[in-house]
């Protein structure tokens, strides 16, 4: 009978009960719906479709089954569910453009690019794809934890031991509650690169893996990602924002008229809608100069082709079609999955190191499962070599037993044997005992033995299980990696704005004395031999000539020095390129400098830091050092770097780490060497001190940073040079005279530029005419200080040498001159 005195109605605060409420709710989409598990990269729906259909044995080498019966399967055993969530979800998994690396081996209708839907599931045949076996490989070897299934009723994984990191190579995207996950697939071949890399170096930097070996997504429908400063920051944070365009052709026909072909499609776009849409703003005038559009893709691949009227510009309605249609899209980043249970926003690294933690696990907990086999095993055979060693008692005893338990323990009695191996002797086969069987037992024992010992040092060695691991996605790699799909490049201008979106590359920069500047590839110089006549560098005016050249890079900042002391800065990439033969552009279309101010010294930087300095030489010889960070911020305007004394003006300028030698050098062949630290550091606008005391009519013409090893290089205007040990130049007090360094007479003319070289590296000798030539350094003779030096470049009469610079040097390829006939010619000069 009931309580009627107990009340049946229990108060609760409303408010609290809905938040536990939504609170439970919530939790259970994020884990057991939404979001994949970074181990293996799956929801819970996909990896019980794969359990189902490996339990059901529909494996890549069987027959097809029909989609109902793997569907019914899942939602019976496994995911209590619709149907239709089940099947919708096993359909993208055969998709060629939804999925990188099928999972799902599909036969018959399962959708396509426009927008189909697939065949209902009493029509469509599956199976699992190869490469999705090797998701569920050794699971049967004690490698995963399983779990209930919703009713208890049966057992099911708790994750893949998952011999590809399927997270990175297949994506995901899924929308849970307060949260939702969207990760870009990637080639199988170059997420293995970068999992290998993290196990070589726990330290590697985000850099270091874009840069070497997973540059970006790779999506199954191709396309190009525009710029790689979203997929940088998407990597960096686990966040970012990818523009994937489509892939487009122009193609001129005879009448005069052009073709837009487009053969790839940005991820996840509908091609069926999209050329609804193209056509819609082609009637509302939005895009104009389309007059046909048809679509002709079929078995062999994607086109989509659309013909323009004869006056149409193609650039111009390609733009205007990225701008207003789906051939460019934007892929939001969010890598967000399951780490222990818990959601968290990953970055690219962390991804790829809890994915190899998974690996150490499976192994390690593989080679356990193998070892625990290997001995049971060897227990069995260590008691059948005990029975086989005392044959006669053995059968004896067993004749004498009434029943086969009392024969079984007297065998563990008499021989102390476990119940296992006393078994294994009541269940063995007479034929064991014949000799070749006994012989077969040992061995087997003994290699048993072996495979103990091996995998007992496996388990004690962190480092081998890395390295299984190296050996198995390696093989996986070979076995099922393709090319990459997806190609990275440049957009249009809108996105130049981003320094991330220029490439980086070797550049020379060249600046003549009356002020035009460019830049050229630094492959466009060939190396020469000493002596040689040189090849057109730049196209001049009779009385203007290259003054200074810098092999630099595109990223880098460059740091320009005028004769008044000031300084201007300006990106690599930002100075204009032109051809070999242009003059380039006027300075002051690049830098703000002001009327009678021109550049005399340019210098290369790619990081501002306290920790380094620039030293500075003026033509009178005063020097000073000034820390690199205090010229981290320029305005277009420029900023004083050196106040100037009198007529004074700036020559030099040098980077140094605080602890090198100083070298100034004159016109008339006086040097002199002393510690850096005999410059204290000075502020920005100081002026400085003496650095070196000038004789009569003479001049500063180089300063360099000196460090022992080095060999010291003369060049003069006649084109004369030579190369000394820099131990020849004793270190002696700032503010000297300086000791004489070459000879020089009227054959050998003054000296134009005193370098500091190793050996190694191609110097560029420029003339008052722009003809340069280019010589190993190695070529030029090393003599001593009192020498004058040998032939560098035949100069034609009145010609002199202006200027020479260090280039370093590129790979053979890399160093042909650009124009064939220029090559022609130099090699023929240089002949005569």
């Amino acid at each position: 009978m009931a309580d009627l005195d107990r009340p049946s109605v229990q108060e609760i605060n409303i408010s609290q009960e809905i938040r536990t409420s939504f609170l439970d709710y919530a939790m259970s989409v994020i884990v057991s719906r939404a979001l994949p598990d970074v181990r293996d990269g799956m929801k819970p729906v996909h990896r019980r479709i794969l359990y189902a259909m490996n339990d059901l044995g529909m494996h890549s080498d069987k027959a097809y089954k029909k989609s109902a019966r793997i569907v019914g399967e899942v939602i019976g055993k496994y995911h209590p569910h619709g149907d239709s969530a089940v099947y919708e979800a096993m359909v993208r998994m055969a998709q060629n453009f939804s999925y990188r690396y099928m999972l799902v081996d599909g036969h018959g209708n399962f959708g396509s690019v426009d927008g189909d839907s697939a065949a209902a599931m009493r029509y469509t045949e599956a199976r699992m794809s190869k490469i999705s076996m090797e998701l569920l490989r050794d699971i049967n070897k004690d490698t995963i934890d399983y779990q209930d299934n919703y009713d208890g009723s049966e057992r099911e994984p708790a994750v893949f031991p998952a011999r590809f990191p399927n997270l990175l190579v297949n994506g995901a995207s899924g929308i849970a509650v307060g949260m939702a996950t969207n990760i870009p697939p990637h080639n199988l071949g170059e997420t293995i690169d970068a999992v290998l890399a993290v196990s070589k170096d726990p330290e590697i930097t985000i850099d270091d893996i874009m840069e070497n070996h997973l540059p970006g997504p790779d999506f199954p429908t191709a396309g190009q990602i525009m710029g790689r400063s979203g997929i940088r920051k998407a990597y960096e944070t686990g966040k970012g924002s990818l523009t994937i365009r489509a892939k487009v052709e122009i193609q001129e026909q005879n009448n005069g008229k052009s073709k837009i072909i487009v053969t790839e499609l940005p991820y996840q776009v509908n091609k069926a809608k999209l050329i609804e849409k193209i056509a819609e703003h082609v009637r509302e005038k939005r895009i104009e100069g389309i007059t046909d559009l048809r679509d002709e893709s079929d078995r062999n691949g994607m086109r989509v082709v659309m013909e323009l009227r004869r006056d149409a510009n193609a650039n111009v309605v390609v733009n205007n079609l990225y701008k207003f249609t789906a051939l460019q899209t934007t892929f939001g980043v969010n890598m967000l999955a399951l780490v222990n249970g818990k959601p968290k926003v990953l970055n690219i690294k962390e991804a790829l190191q809890y994915y190899l933690d998974h690996q150490v696990i499976i192994i390690k907990r593989r080679t356990a499962f193998e070892l625990r086999k290997a001995e049971a095993r060897a227990h069995i055979l260590e008691g059948l070599r005990i029975a086989l060693d005392h044959l006669d008692e053995v059968i004896s005893l067993i004749r004498n037993s009434k029943t086969a338990d009392i024969a079984r323990n007297g065998l563990m009695e008499r021989f102390n044997l476990s119940e296992k191996q006393a078994q294994a002797i009541l269940d063995m086969r007479l034929q064991r005992l014949t000799g070749l069987e006994r012989e077969k037992i040992e061995n087997e024992y003994k290699e048993l033995q072996a495979l103990i010992e091996e995998l007992k040092a496996i388990l004690a060695d962190e480092e081998k299980v890395l390295e299984i691991i190296r050996e198995e996605l390696t093989e996986i790699k070979e076995k099922y990696g393709d090319e990459r799909r997806t190609e990275i490049t440049i957009g249009g201008s809108d996105f130049f704005e981003d320094e991330d979106l220029i490439p980086e590359e070797n550049i020379v920069v060249t600046l003549t004395h009356q002020g035009y500047i460019k830049r050229l590839p630094a492959s466009t110089y060939r190396t020469q031999r000493r002596g040689g006549r040189g090849i057109q560098g730049m196209g001049t005016n009779e009385d203007d000539f290259v003054e200074h050249l810098i092999s630099t890079s595109t990223h880098d900042t460059l740091l320009f020095f005028t004769n008044k002391g000031k300084v201007y800065k300006v990106k690599g990439y930002e100075i204009p390129e032109f051809s070999r033969t242009a003059k380039g552009l006027p300075i002051i279309n690049v830098l703000q400098i002001e009327s009678g101010e021109w550049i005399n010294a340019v210098i290369s930087i790619d990081e501002f830091s306290n920790d380094w300095y620039l030293c500075f030489t003026t033509r009178h010889g005063v020097s000073k050092r000034t820390t690199l960070a205090q010229f981290a911020n320029i305005r277009k305007g420029g900023l004083i770097a050196v106040g100037l004394r009198d007529e004074d003006e700036l020559i030099s300028v040098r980077l140094t780490d605080g602890n090198k030698d100083i070298m100034i050098a004159t016109k008339q062949g006086y040097l002199i060497r002393f510690p850096e630290v005999e410059l204290r550091s000075m502020g920005r606008t100081a002026a400085g001190v003496r650095g070196i005391s000038l004789r009569e009519d003479d001049e500063v013409v180089s300063m360099e940073i000196l460090k022992p090893g080095l060999q010291i290089l003369h060049v003069t205007n006649k084109g004369v040079g030579k190369r000394t040990p820099e131990d020849q130049y004793r270190i002696t007090k700032r503010g000297g005279k300086g000791i004489f360094t070459c000879k020089l007479s009227e054959d050998t003319g003054h000296v134009v530029a005193v370098k500091a070289v190793t050996g190694e590296e191609d110097i560029m000798l420029i003339t008052i005419a722009g003809v340069l030539i280019r010589i190993p350094v190695e070529e030029i003779s090393q003599t001593g200080r009192n020498t004058q030096g040998v032939r560098l470049i035949r100069l034609q009469e009145e010609e002199e040498v202006a200027t020479v610079a260090k280039i370093e040097k590129e790979d053979e390829e890399e160093i042909e001159a650009v124009d064939e006939t220029a090559n022609h010619s130099s090699d023929n000069e240089q002949e005569d």
